[in-house]
């Protein structure tokens, strides 16, 4: 992956092919309410158009804190949720409306480190994803967390 520079400053990877095709699949479960991992839809409106735009999302959770990580760097939903600082996120019928805000530098470290990394070790699988397709090492916090925005969700 070739990283490329975003008008945010952080570095960005490029989109790999199959995940156009996974979150067309995985939007359509999501939305029947079939659990997929801690996948669930993330709802925010469009920074320019003002639409709703929704696209499935993992949700990092431990102990009371969460919240979501650009894994693949800058992306419009990550660009409209820092620019609407609110969101929906839904699974099946269930909706729950959050706030989001953005962390950075020590704070944003400090996520990966607390948050992503002890849900990554709970569970071999959801460590194996973490580790081989977000390509992100949960014992490198420090340098997992550059050039990825990270969000902590409250409830609305």
């Amino acid at each position: 992956m070739t990283p490329t520079s975003t008008t945010h400053g952080a570095r960005a990877a490029r989109l790999p092919a199959w995940v156009p095709v996974f979150n067309a699949i995985t939007r359509r479960l999501l939305a029947l309410g079939a659990p997929v991992g801690p996948d669930m839809l993330l709802t925010v409106r469009g920074r320019r158009t003002g639409l709703p735009r929704t696209t499935p999302v993992a949700i990092c959770s431990s102990g009371d804190r969460r919240g979501v990580i650009g894994v693949f760097g800058e992306s419009d939903w990550a660009r409209n949720l820092r620019a609407d600082g609110h969101a929906t996120l839904r699974v099946g019928r269930r909706r729950e409306q959050v706030t989001a805000v953005e962390l950075t530098g020590d704070d944003a470290v400090a996520f990966f480190r607390d948050v992503l990394a002890p849900q990554a070790r709970a569970d071999p699988i959801n460590a194996w994803f973490v580790r081989s397709v977000d390509h992100i090492d949960i014992d490198d916090p420090a340098g997992s967390a550059v050039g990825r925005p990270v969000f902590e969700l409250f409830p609305a």
